[in-house]
């Protein structure tokens, strides 16, 4: 990381070069961004503290972090402390943010995830299932009387969208749907 100090600066000793150039070091890696970072630490005095400002950039933000200490080092440590916090709560709330994936989008809006629409897999992948993909109810009210396939259809012709009856010559229960293509699909029980 590239650190540039501006302002009246008193020397740091080595060990103090030392801590800084660590927790530096430390917060370029919760900065997460490949290439060459920068720092901009400025420095002042007023009466008996020394003050530091240290100016990230972080994804865009300027990231600023102020502290004022009786000496520089623990000035400027204080300045990379709000730093560090400031990151770090950046950073999980872009984690939260990022990309959802059905089940937990399903979770937080409170619906099963089972319930949602199967995402047809590849054509080649595709495999016919035992069962049905979808369930569909209807209640529909009938005279009881039972009703050939051609008295069926003539009520399909009518204008409605499924008629359910009870099979003369078989006496089982059978339901007539229409399509949207216009054809249409008899469902024997």
């Amino acid at each position: 990381m590239k650190i540039t100090f501006t302002g009246k600066q008193d020397q740091l000793t080595a060990s103090q070069e030392r801590k800084l150039a660590l927790a530096f070091g430390r917060l370029s890696k919760h900065l997460e961004r490949r290439g060459e970072k920068t720092a901009q630490v400025i420095l002042s005095n007023e009466r008996h503290l020394k003050q530091a400002e240290v100016r990230m950039n972080y994804y865009g933000h300027t990231i600023i972090g102020q502290g004022a200490e009786t000496d520089q080092f623990s000035s400027i440590m204080t300045a990379l402390e709000k730093i560090e916090k400031q990151v770090m709560r950046n950073r999980e709330k872009w984690r939260d943010f990022k990309r959802e994936t059905p089940s937990r989008a399903a979770r937080v809006r409170g619906v099963s995830p089972i319930l949602e629409e199967p995402v047809p897999p590849e054509p080649q992948q595709r495999r016919k299932k035992p069962g049905p993909d979808r369930v569909v109810r209807a209640t529909a009210k009938t005279n009881g009387k039972p009703m050939t396939f051609d008295e069926a259809m003539l009520e399909i012709q009518d204008g409605q969208d499924y008629v359910v009856y009870r099979d003369v010559a078989s006496d089982q229960v059978r339901v007539l749907i229409k399509r949207s293509d216009g054809k249409v699909d008899l469902v024997e029980a």
